[in-house]
């Protein structure tokens, strides 16, 4: 049994431990938040440990164990993003015993109203300080922070490169003009919070994700990070949807769901 829970967590992948975007959706786990984990070439990242996203590890099947994370990256501080970093530091560092891992985040989520909890700041082997336009090697994992998102805190996409493989996460943010320049890849993530535009409130829409979707053209684009209005929508009818109307790969995102990479 072992063997086989071993063989399973081989390969390159990545694993939604939650799908939940915005307060709603979250206070009400409608959906999960426990971010996105992405293995790749023995390297494992945690990206965006939201609310219960040490017990979504725990939940996996197979387990994920968090004591093998090699870091953890957080696009931003607000807690639908940050609510379980400082647990997940904790179980990476084993309880802060062993000094292992590093820890990707923009500055002021050290710095007024910090999520990082200063006793938990020294257990990892490195705390490093997200910036734009600037690359970052974790193993054989390269990726970088393109552009500063137009979000209320301070908020950073992510481009991966994975041997051939692109792959963008497009975090929160409002719609900008260019935002195909920066995140063009062969695979997608778009936190699609909106069904309909909503002015004034800086998230993307459907709208927003679909212009998206055109102007990259990936060869897969993964929706999720859903608020109340993408739930009632029904996120894979959706994704069925564009998938015909665009000629490309649409994927709605659903808690648990582990994707391959190539």
């Amino acid at each position: 049994m072992a063997e086989k829970k071993r063989l399973q967590n081989l390969g390159n992948w990545l694993k939604f431990l939650g799908t939940a975007g915005a307060r709603f959706v979250m206070i009400k786990q409608l959906r999960a938040s426990g971010g996105i984990w992405l293995s790749f070439s023995g390297s494992n990242i945690l990206i965006d440990p939201g609310p219960g996203s040490l017990v979504k590890c725990a939940l996996s099947r197979p387990k994920l164990d968090p004591s093998k994370l090699d870091a953890i990256i957080l696009t931003h501080k607000h807690l639908d993003h940050s609510n379980d970093i400082n647990v997940m530091i904790e179980a990476m560092t084993g309880g802060g015993f062993k000094k292992r891992g590093r820890v990707f985040l923009p500055l002021d989520a050290l710095d007024v109203d910090a999520v990082v909890l200063r006793h938990a700041r020294n257990f990892p082997e490195e705390i490093v300080i997200l910036k734009e336009n600037s690359q970052y090697e974790i193993g054989k994992i390269k990726f970088t922070t393109p552009k500063r998102q137009i979000h209320t805190v301070e908020t950073y996409g992510l481009k991966f490169k994975l041997n051939e493989t692109t792959l963008s996460l497009i975090t929160d943010t409002l719609y900008f003009k260019g935002i195909k320049d920066f995140y063009k890849a062969d695979i997608i993530i778009i936190n699609v919070v909106f069904y309909e535009p909503r002015p004034g409130v800086e998230h993307l829409s459907l709208q927003d994700a679909i212009t998206i979707i055109q102007e990259i053209n990936p060869k897969i684009a993964i929706l999720t990070h859903f608020g109340m209005t993408m739930l009632k929508a029904k996120p894979h009818d959706i994704a069925m949807r564009l998938t015909k109307e665009l000629g490309i790969n649409v994927i709605a995102a659903y808690d648990g769901m582990r994707f391959e990479l190539p």
